[in-house]
């Protein structure tokens, strides 16, 4: 009988092990896959953004004018980055592998179901199995890519999030079909790679989520680098017509290509647990529902990451884990924090903490706007990075900062500056301002951008 069985061993699942172990538990992980760190590290963010880096320094060599010309462009396949794609996996997977073992949490390789609330079966590869029991049961299974039943996947040109790094050859052209976070990702990244890309957004802007005139840079920048971008189209029919991917929009639109990302939606890994046995329903999502301390409506059975939604990052599915793994084993509550920095791995890349413009207006909050353009950075300069700025979103009359906004090269580094200054009770505006920085950095750019704001006020 174990403390706590985790199913799962992605970021969620190793947050909630590691931590309740730490807490004194007898803790068991149960794996489906070969080895553990589950979709994040096999299928999605490790290998998507260790494309993406060979991809941009292919870039920055094709784009530099030191570079003996004779010797560009730079031509790159998709297989032949997955060199290094698969060694950041296998690094990756030494670096969990040891955590769990450096924790004592065994770990079992196959495949979970429930048999009742505290009991699990767990089928191996070889057939074989065996139940497991548990005082507490934490899922942490994750999602995949939602596959609609009118397009045939098994096609060698037809592609989901999971399959695309499966793609050998490098196509002429490409349609990515749905405009998330993951399909402005894969659009830029085989735009760098010198794909022909069509992007399908079912919505009118680009990321509608993100502050206004992130998504609206956004927009400009793949249109400016030969992104086709296709905004309030929905699919209608995929064909497959000699060799070519033939898709029909809605709106009576055709449009050809050598292959087909198709990118809409995710659904939570929860469809074959036997959640049935135990009464616990899923959405038509796969999602599952919990209370502030992760627990679904059966006592004692725990839904962390990705199967609960948003915001279905890394970053916080481990630290859901944490939490959940710390109540657990303690029945201390603890909450994460009310803001966390979101990173989008688009070429350039985005992140952003804290409120929208378009919020605070809602909101009638009297805000000001300080802004700094990579482009007049040093750093920016010297790296020949100078697309993007940074934003600071402060309260006109306490000088609180109420968001941060950044597009550009190393955005999802330095927003954790801000991260910090918000999160302080002490620091607000004028900080970023009064202090010094490195010189010359992309960091920099937050004492341009409070200068900028402040100067507004007077």
């Amino acid at each position: 009988m174990y403390d706590l069985i985790v199913i799962g061993s992605g970021p969620a699942g190793e947050g909630a092990a590691v931590a309740a172990s730490k807490n004194g538990l007898n803790v068991a992980v149960i794996e489906s896959k070969p080895k553990v760190g589950g979709n994040c590290t096999f299928n999605g963010t490790i290998p998507s953004k260790a494309l993406r880096h060979i991809v941009s320094r292919s870039i920055e060599v094709n784009s530099n004018h030191l570079f003996n010309a004779d010797e560009r462009p730079l031509t790159l396949s998709p297989s032949d980055s997955l060199i290094h794609v698969e060694s950041t996996i296998a690094k990756q997977v030494a670096h969990r592998s040891s955590a769990f073992h450096r924790n004592k949490i065994k770990v079992f390789t196959g495949h979970a179901t429930f048999e009742d609330k505290n009991t699990l079966n767990v089928t191996f590869e070889d057939g074989k199995s065996k139940n497991l029991s548990s005082k507490n049961i934490v899922i942490a299974t994750g999602s995949s890519p939602y596959r609609p039943e009118n397009i045939n996947f098994g096609q060698e040109n037809i592609f989901d999030s999971n399959t695309i790094l499966s793609l050998k050859n490098k196509p002429s052209t490409m349609i990515v079909y749905g405009a998330g976070v993951i399909g402005c990702e894969y659009a830029s990244i085989f735009r760098g790679l010198g794909v022909k890309v069509t992007l399908i957004n079912t919505r009118e802007h680009l990321l509608e989520f993100l502050d206004r005139e992130i998504s609206d840079a956004l927009s400009y920048h793949f249109t400016s680098e030969g992104i086709s971008l296709k905004s309030n189209e929905t699919l209608k029919s995929v064909e497959n017509q000699e060799g070519q991917v033939h898709i029909e929009l809605n709106s009576g639109k055709v449009l050809r290509a050598d292959c087909l990302l198709f990118a809409n939606g995710r659904s939570g890994n929860t469809g074959n647990l036997g959640l049935h046995k135990i009464n616990i329903k899923p959405d038509q999502r796969g999602l599952l529902d919990i209370d502030e301390n992760y627990e679904t409506s059966v006592k004692g059975i725990y839904a962390i990451g990705d199967v609960i939604g948003y915001p279905s990052l890394a970053s916080t599915s481990f630290a859901q884990g944490r939490v959940a793994g710390e109540y657990i084993a303690t029945g201390k509550s603890n909450s994460l924090p009310k803001q966390f920095p979101t990173g989008i791995y688009t070429l350039p890349e985005i992140s952003f903490i804290g409120k929208t413009e378009k919020e605070l207006t809602e909101s009638k909050v009297p805000y000001e706007v300080g802004k700094a353009q990579f482009k007049h950075l040093a750093r920016a300069q010297i790296g020949e990075h100078e697309v993007g700025f940074l934003k600071i979103l402060f309260h006109r009359e306490t000088k609180e900062i109420l968001g941060i906004h950044s597009f550009g090269d190393s955005s999802a580094e330095i927003i954790h500056i801000g991260q910090v200054a918000m999160d302080s009770k002490e620091l607000n505006v004028e900080y970023f301002a009064s202090t010094t920085f490195n010189y010359p950095t992309m960091a920099e750019a937050y004492r341009i951008a409070a200068l900028n704001g402040l100067n507004k006020l007077f």
